[in-house]
């Protein structure tokens, strides 16, 4: 499976300290014992509430209740009152699960999230259907063709939004910023997601690569971009991980690998038991030179490029510019169950090197530089739909090519500030 007492109380407190200090306070083996008997009868005795409430429903309910459905929704409701992020997965959602870590499945394309119980946009995925109808990191989703979101699991999202390529399906939005909340219908599509979107020269021999998710193959796709742009001359790389929601843990401690020397620290693992307790160092394997080095974040880098992100800041291997990340610093284990469904639960926090928990947080640049929105143009979502559905299956594409033309000012302030630190250590040497 690949965190002002008065009076009386304090002088009680105080006496109780001084006692736990001096030993008089000490659990026995035997107090130990009991106290973990006690706790299983406690267990045992809520399990049968469950049990009564259970039987209850079969036998009074107005309808036949299948036993199954009684327990998936038991299931459903015990994961998702842990936190945002656990859930239980029926069969075919735990397929989709797998299906996606592999980098393809259908739907429109979007990272999500609770916040705050809001179903909350992470990221567009780029070049999806999402992404097209103008999507945003941090819109929330308050309506899904025209169920409200209010209470509902990340797994019950999920399950609405996806379906066949070709179908549609409408999200509506609230926008911090925006008076009212919108519509945004969206064509379902088969999902390609490929870990690196680009990867090229910007200019003067700096590298571009733009990585767009944490997959099974990311750290295969970096290398042979890599390779690729040291061929050529790359003295410099500029690491783009706008709107990457993360992903698999091992794949952005690989990645992080690349750029570091031998034993520095990428990530701590902080779990519930100390001796699931890790600290992940870079091997020293994969160290790529030490080229001057620029990584680009924003509101809808999360997770695994949070980890990222953070390796490179606090080892000060290079530098992190553009906007506060998401904030989700919690590590999530899948259980598979024997019919075929699993729980996808909370089983660590993790840290950064420095030891910042960074949940709810996230994770500031070096240099902020806030997105300026008045360099592209402004369209309506209805306008955008309506360019979708008239155009064919290759238009998006050439979509696309036109909205990263548009000035982006985050990726110019990192092409000038990389700029500035080859003529320093140019003239330095």
């Amino acid at each position: 499976m690949k965190k002002c007492i008065k009076g009386a109380l304090a002088i009680t407190t105080i006496i109780l300290v001084a006692s736990v200090a001096m030993g008089g306070f000490e659990k026995t083996a035997a107090d130990k014992d009991r106290e973990k008997a006690k706790s299983k009868d406690n267990l045992y005795q809520q399990v049968e509430l469950l049990a009564d409430a259970i039987s209850i429903v079969r036998s009074d309910y107005v309808d036949e209740v299948d036993s199954k459905k009684l327990i998936y929704g038991a299931l459903k409701g015990m994961l998702s009152s842990l936190d945002d992020y656990s859930q239980f997965m029926e069969p075919d959602e735990y397929d989709e699960i797998k299906v996606e870590t592999r980098g393809e499945f259908g739907g429109v394309g979007v990272e999500i999230s609770l916040r705050d119980g809001i179903l909350t946009v992470v990221s567009p995925i780029a070049g999806t259907p999402a992404e097209a109808a103008g999507i945003k990191a941090g819109d929330k989703i308050v309506k899904i063709d025209g169920k409200i979101t209010k209470k509902m699991t990340l797994s019950e999202a999920v399950k609405l939004m996806r379906g066949k390529p070709g179908t549609m399906v409408t999200l509506t939005i609230w926008r911090e910023g925006e008076r009212n909340i919108f519509d945004v219908p969206i064509k379902r599509a088969l999902v390609k997601v490929t870990s690196i979107k680009k990867a090229d020269f910007i200019e003067d021999k700096i590298g571009y690569i733009k990585m767009v998710e944490f997959q099974e193959n990311t750290t295969r796709d970096l290398d042979a971009s890599l390779r690729k742009l040291e061929s050529q001359g790359m003295d410099s790389l500029i690491l783009d991980l706008r709107n990457n929601p993360g992903g698999l843990l091992e794949g952005a401690v690989d990645v992080a690998e690349r750029f570091l020397p031998k034993d520095k620290v990428i990530v701590s693992i902080k779990a519930r038991v100390p001796s699931e307790n890790a600290i992940f160092k870079s091997s020293g394997r994969f160290n790529r030179g030490d080229y001057p080095l620029i990584v680009i974040v924003n509101e809808g880098s999360a997770s695994a490029s949070e980890i990222v992100a953070g390796a490179i800041k606090d080892n000060k291997r290079g530098i992190v510019i553009g906007t506060k990340t998401f904030g989700k610093a919690s590590v999530q284990t899948v259980i598979p169950l024997k019919d075929g469904s699993a729980l996808r639960f909370t089983t660590a926090s993790y840290l950064t090197p420095s030891g910042k928990l960074i949940k709810n947080e996230g994770i500031m640049p070096d240099v902020v530089v806030e997105r300026d929105r008045s360099e592209t143009k402004k369209k309506d979502v209805v306008d955008i739909f309506e360019e979708v559905e008239q155009i064919d299956s290759k238009r998006p594409q050439e979509q696309k090519a036109i909205l990263e033309e548009q000035k982006d000012n985050q990726l110019d302030a990192a092409v000038n500030l990389m700029k500035a630190i080859k003529v320093y250590k140019s003239e330095k040497t």
